[in-house]
């Protein structure tokens, strides 16, 4: 698909990076009094409860084929659960600019993955080479003095590099089962 981003759709891009990037300070904030597990269960429990009023506020109900339920259970736990307690584990190890520059590998993991288990998203020199400047400019915003001196914590780091193979796993599932959502008959149609 080749078309340009209008200015709402940059807006909710620059919206979205900025949540996503202060998770990352935020968490920090509250490892600092809480648990690693505690935060993953606090985090996710409260973006539940937020989807359930959305849910209600819509008149909308939440599916209960057993199906449905069995790909949003491993859709959770591939870009919610996992990831999180990774992340939140790895940053009780390292500092969470590490963790962001880590995480932001999540592209190329999808890039790659996306090469070996789908036929319609071809790596393209484009495509590794839009990574890489990715890669490089959350290093030169979250400071290049972070990438040394965390060879003691390789566990740490290898977590939030399993995270980000977690959340580009999510992606290309996550396409799957939208994709076998269309193509499959409605309930009652």
């Amino acid at each position: 698909m080749n078309r340009t981003m209008n200015a709402n759709e940059w807006a909710l891009l620059v919206l979205l990076s900025l949540l996503w990037g202060g998770a990352f300070f935020f968490s920090t904030v509250a490892l600092a009094e809480l648990q690693p597990f505690t935060v993953v269960l606090a985090r996710v429990s409260l973006a539940a409860g937020v989807l359930w009023i959305v849910l209600w506020l819509t008149g909308q109900r939440f599916p209960r084929q057993p199906v449905l339920l069995r790909r949003f259970l491993m859709l959770g736990l591939l870009n919610n659960l996992l990831p999180f307690s990774l992340i939140f584990y790895a940053q009780t190890q390292i500092p969470s600019g590490l963790a962001a520059i880590l995480n932001a590998t999540t592209p190329l993991w999808a890039i790659l993955l996306a090469q070996w288990f789908t036929r319609d998203e071809p790596l393209t020199l484009r495509r590794l080479v839009g990574v890489l400047i990715g890669i490089g400019g959350v290093v030169a915003v979250t400071g290049p003095d972070l990438l040394g001196g965390g060879e003691s914590h390789v566990l740490a780091q290898g977590a939030v590099i399993l995270a980000a193979l977690a959340y580009a796993s999510a992606g290309l599932y996550g396409k799957r089962i939208a994709g076998s959502h269309h193509s499959s008959p409605q309930p009652g149609k």
